[in-house]
């Protein structure tokens, strides 16, 4: 059996001899269809391997999952149906909410909260050392400590390889419903928006502030101290170096400028060699006259 989903624009007439499925949104119901197929996150093996620490300090729910030479140091909190995976660590003070899944070789540094249902892949590392130092008058540098934590809302998904530095003081913090791709960099005291969405290598300087429903291009980098609205989009590879003053802009180049005023100028831009050349033959033509 086969068919084909479709928006509710479309008649099904053009698609004669095909079974149509007619829908209002394709992206989400195709994903409701893969979701049938899926291999759901199942634990193999014995749940009783004996091969992780766990603190008798920590409270693991007992619907809960640890996997084979994972740590969980005293005072983390694993809550019902949270599944932590092989090779992870979960620090002191740790709160992991329900139904969270963190895959084979998360670092999850002391005091970071994860929220419940979110999904934090491969290698990623939360509550890492914001970037602070103070530079002495010898050129060199002493280490600001960074005493902040890490906190990640409800429905949360990091990519592999992606890093978060907790705060210098107070809390770096991704909201709700945020999706982060691999490869991110997300400095000290940064807050992402709900729903934004980041796609893999981009970065965002201290305390910048990121609001709800943006999206962020790959490559994209964004420097510190920054209040971007939300619905601002940034198309990849470009850089951010000013705050916005709307919610919904869109941004491009580097530095970057309005999406429009960038695809104006780059036209002229192409044209440039053509333009330069007219130029000269302009001036060789004055000074013959001369």
């Amino acid at each position: 059996a086969s068919a084909i989903l479709i928006g509710n624009q479309f008649n099904p007439k053009d698609f004669a001899g095909i079974t149509t499925i007619a829908v209002e949104n394709i992206y989400k119901a195709l994903a409701d269809v893969i979701s049938l197929f899926s291999i759901k996150n199942t634990i193999m093996g014995d749940v009783e391997h004996g091969l992780s620490f766990i603190s008798k300090e920590a409270e693991v729910d007992i619907s809960a999952y640890i996997g084979r030479f994972s740590i969980v140091e005293k005072g983390a909190v694993i809550r019902h149906g949270a599944i932590v995976h092989d090779q992870c660590y979960i620090g002191h003070n740790v709160t992991v909410g329900t139904g969270t899944v963190i895959h084979p070789g998360v670092k999850v540094y002391d005091n970071c909260r994860i929220g419940s249902h979110c999904i934090i892949h491969s290698n990623a590392v939360i509550g890492s050392d914001g970037f602070g130092f103070a530079q002495k008058e010898d050129g060199s540098f002493y280490k600001i400590p960074q005493i902040g934590n890490v906190v990640i809302e409800d429905n949360v998904e990091i990519g592999a390889n992606t890093v978060i530095d907790r705060a210098t003081m107070g809390s770096t913090v991704i909201r709700e419903g945020a999706k982060l791709d691999n490869l991110i960099q997300i400095a000290h005291n940064v807050e992402i928006g709900a729903n934004t969405v980041m796609a893999a290598q981009s970065g965002v300087a201290g305390s910048t502030k990121i609001g709800g429903n943006s999206k962020i291009g790959g490559q994209a980098g964004i420097v510190g101290h920054l209040n971007l609205h939300e619905g601002t989009m940034i198309q990849a590879q470009s850089g951010m170096t000013k705050s916005t003053t709307s919610k919904n802009s869109r941004w491009y180049g580097s530095p970057a400028i309005h999406y429009t005023g960038y695809l104006k100028a780059f036209a002229i831009f192409r044209r440039l060699p053509q333009l330069e050349k007219r130029i000269r033959n302009i001036e060789s033509r004055l000074r013959s006259k001369d």
